[in-house]
């Protein structure tokens, strides 16, 4: 076990439009790192990096050198473009330095990822519905984009789905393909992934067409590669593909609602993790305000219904499951806390350690060990 654990948490600072019409006034600051007791779950406040525009969205890279952090912006140097923040980790303390920033070449930029070689950031544009793919320099910072890829269409909502909205991209565990759920033209795309260029090209089956208002938002990978599971947005689904890894290409196995049959109020899902096990999988409703938890099927994919848990709190937009698979931690983005789960490891279900950490619209939450 490591000596540390720090957690970093993006947030948003300046108002944001959403895609609902919803607008939210941020209350962040920028990055904030907090240290978590292993064996209790609690969070310490350790440093924080202000003046980020709106971080929503934060990934490291592999070795836990860099962290990249979207700018979720319509505007940024005068141009419609949403910016990438690289920062370098300070390996003793988990503090942060900032390196540099560039523009996204689309707006409001929500998802960042790195991919396995550590030399390049990927970022779906939300509002603008693409994916930008930029070179990673040796020191953490940032080149200009490599690559850029629009997207075209609509679907069957007219105040949601009218033009694309890229959420999420998502590398395989070979590195080979990109997976990019569109929550404005109900598509997961698909890519190859040359990570010699920095280049993305349409895989021979360049989509899997998920169901008409469904608002495919984020994907998840099984530990063993072999299956992905989507968050639904529109129709807080979740749905269960096995995924062939020499192709690209997805199957469906199985579609299931994420709330219960006698909710009649307005949600939307939000997030999906795999537990490192293997064994459970954990999504999280905003409207509701909890995380729904399942079983896995380590033969099919196919999920089973647990049991849910609120998270006491408002709209858990974000959530984060330990490198150890110890602890849960949700992020409620509109009453500014972060509530903290202990998991039972033979079961999946969600216990509350007890502790509540005050933190100002909090939109991400990422941990590693130091």
């Amino acid at each position: 076990m490591s000596k540390e654990l720090m957690v970093y948490v993006g947030t948003y600072t300046l108002p944001i439009l959403f895609g609902t019409g919803e607008v939210l006034v941020g209350k962040g600051e920028g990055i904030y790192v907090y240290r978590m007791d292993q064996n209790s779950g609690a969070l310490e406040f350790s440093s924080k990096i202000a003046g980020v525009a709106n971080p929503s969205y934060l990934s490291f890279d592999p070795k836990h050198h860099s962290l990249y952090a979207v700018n979720e912006l319509k505007n940024f140097e005068g141009k419609p473009t949403g910016a990438v923040s690289a920062f370098s980790v300070n390996s003793e303390t988990g503090g942060l330095k900032f390196l540099n920033r560039k523009p996204t070449m689309g707006t409001d930029p929500c998802y960042v990822t790195v991919d396995k070689t550590s030399r390049y950031v990927l970022v779906a544009n939300f509002m603008s519905g693409s994916v930008c793919v930029l070179p990673i320099r040796e020191d953490g910072s940032l080149e200009d984009a490599s690559d850029l890829i629009q997207h075209h269409g609509s679907s069957v909502n007219p105040k949601r789905q009218e033009e694309p909205h890229a959420h999420a991209c998502v590398l395989d565990k070979a590195n080979r393909y990109v997976l990019v759920p569109d929550l404005g033209i109900d598509k997961v795309m698909i890519y190859k992934f040359d990570s010699n260029l920095g280049r993305l090209e349409p895989n021979d089956e360049p989509w899997f067409q998920v169901r008409a208002g469904a608002g495919p938002r984020h994907l998840a990978f099984h530990p063993n590669g072999r299956y992905a599971y989507l968050i639904n947005e529109l129709n807080s689904t979740l749905t269960v593909f096995s995924y062939n890894e020499n192709n690209g290409t997805l199957k469906e196995v199985q579609t299931v609602s994420t709330m219960p049959e006698d909710f009649a109020g307005a949600n939307t899902g939000a997030d999906v993790k795999v537990h490192p096990s293997g064994r459970f999988v954990y999504a999280s409703n905003r409207g509701l305000n909890d995380i729904v938890i399942y079983a896995i099927n380590e033969g099919t994919g196919k999920l089973t219904y647990i049991g849910r848990r609120s998270t006491q709190g408002k709209t858990p937009r974000n959530f984060a499951i330990d490198p150890t698979g110890r602890f849960l931690l949700a992020a409620n983005q509109d009453t500014d806390t972060i509530v903290t789960f202990r998991i039972d490891q033979q079961t999946g279900e969600l216990l509350l350690s007890g502790h509540l950490t005050k933190a100002p619209t909090p939109v991400c939450i990422k941990m590693i060990p130091l």
